[in-house]
C-alpha cells in the first residue's frame, strides 16, 4: 500500500513540477504559486516517492521516504501560513490553497507511512534448513 501510494503522488506531484515550470512564474489561475524553486522540490520530491514505488525498494525504504517526505509537507503547510514566502525563499509567497494542499499532502503522507504502512503484512523471511 504505500508503494503503491508513493508511485501514483510520485507523479503527480512530477507533474506538478512540469506544469509550474511550463507555467512560468506567478500564479496558476490565481489560486497556487508557482515558483521555479518549489516546482524544483516538486520535481524532486515526486522523483524520489516514483523511485521507491515504482523501484524493488524495500518496504521499510518506502515507508521512510513516505512518511519523511509526508513530514517536508507538513512542515511546509505550517510554516506557509507564518511566512507565506517561506524567510524570502519564494518571490511571489504561498496562497491558503498552496498551504491546505501541503498539509493534506503531509498528513496524507505519515497517515501511510506510520499507521497503515505498518499494518501490512509481508512474508515471513525463509528459513534455512539444515
Amino acid at each position: 500500500m504505500v508503494q503503491l501510494y508513493a508511485k501514483w503522488m510520485g507523479i503527480a506531484i512530477i507533474l506538478i513540477g512540469v506544469v509550474g515550470l511550463i507555467s512560468c512564474e506567478g500564479s496558476l489561475f490565481g489560486l497556487v504559486n508557482i515558483d521555479v524553486i518549489e516546482d524544483m522540490v516538486h520535481l524532486l520530491t515526486g522523483g524520489l516517492m516514483a523511485y521507491v514505488g515504482f523501484g524493488n525498494r524495500d518496504f521499510a525504504t518506502a515507508k521512510a521516504v513516505v512518511g519523511g517526505v509526508g513530514v517536508a509537507y507538513l512542515l511546509v503547510g505550517v510554516l506557509g501560513f507564518i511566512t507565506p514566502t517561506l524567510f524570502g525563499l519564494l518571490p511571489h509567497g504561498y496562497s491558503m490553497l498552496d498551504n491546505v494542499l501541503h498539509i493534506g499532502l503531509g498528513v496524507a503522507g505519515i497517515a501511510m507511512a506510520w499507521f497503515v504502512g505498518s499494518r501490512q503484512r509481508w512474508p515471513a523471511a525463509t528459513s534455512v534448513r539444515r
